[in-house]
């Protein structure tokens, strides 16, 4: 609420009259209201890797508690032959099962080499290939809900590569406010340094169509107290929680998922 000679200095200036009320309502606005600095150019460019042009896809799929079995066996037969097959040019990185977060889920990352081109190509034959048809049709049936994003990453994390195992992997997956993605970049492409020690670090993304200005980290432990430890050990060095504290309100909701890797996984 505004004190009585606040209101007394804006009445007198004429702020509150009708006939004042669109200039009066900017005014008063600008004082509660964050500014965000105009940007020359989409934050893709600004913080995504310029030396490689992939394009990402997340693919979550909630399945049936029954068929989750099937689900695993079925993608096991099918999904290497799409990740092994020369004239496609993607690569799963990774495929998993949620363990802790959201039960009887499915989580698949793709990486389509040379961006939007590459995925058409991709989608476009495997409209043709009768197998993967017929498999689309089989796994429908066995899914409750799925959902996908089509991701950049960012210039300063990790590149996903493969890795041997055994790991669990943590996907922490933040809905940033709309116009703070530079800034969360910002940040974190300082705060990434102090979480190298390990090699946890597997990818950090941002999404481009799909649910808008989500970020997702992917970090591999040994086990959950390995990722305790680790998690742990950043607070003790200097500057971590500096950054945590700037980072923290740019945040409107966020999720962590802990994984299993299937067989078939690259990410093992």
């Amino acid at each position: 609420m505004l004190s009585d000679s606040v209101m007394y200095l804006l009445i007198c200036r004429g702020l509150v009259s009708s006939a004042s009320r669109p200039r009066e309502d900017s005014w008063l606005k600008s004082l509660f209201v964050r500014k965000v600095d105009p940007r020359k150019d989409a934050h893709s460019n600004l913080l995504a890797k310029r030396e490689t042009s992939s394009l990402y896809k997340l693919q979550i799929h909630n399945v049936k508690p029954e068929c989750l079995e099937a689900y695993n066996k079925l993608c096991q037969e099918v999904l290497p032959k799409i990740h092994e097959e020369k004239h496609y040019p993607c690569a799963l990185v990774g495929t998993w099962n949620t363990w802790y977060g959201e039960q009887d889920q499915a989580v698949h990352l793709w990486r389509y080499e040379g961006g939007y081109p590459a995925l058409n190509e991709v989608m476009s034959k495997l409209r043709q290939n009768k197998e993967f048809t017929e498999f689309r049709k089989e796994r429908g049936n066995m899914l409750l809900s799925r959902k996908n994003q089509l991701l950049l990453e960012f210039s300063f994390w990790n590149e996903p590569v493969p890795r041997e195992g055994p790991n669990i992997y943590e996907l922490r997956s933040y809905q940033l406010r709309p116009g703070t993605m530079i800034e969360w970049g910002n940040y974190w492409a300082r705060a990434i340094r102090f979480r190298q020690d390990n090699n946890e670090a597997v990818g950090g993304f941002f999404s481009q169509i799909g649910q808008l200005y989500m970020v997702h980290h992917l970090w591999a432990y040994k086990d959950l107290q390995t990722r305790e430890d680790i998690r742990n050990a950043a607070w003790h060095k200097p500057g971590w929680d500096e950054l945590v504290y700037y980072t923290v309100p740019l945040i409107q909701e966020m999720e962590s998922r802990i994984m299993i890797p299937l067989k078939i996984s690259p990410l093992q």
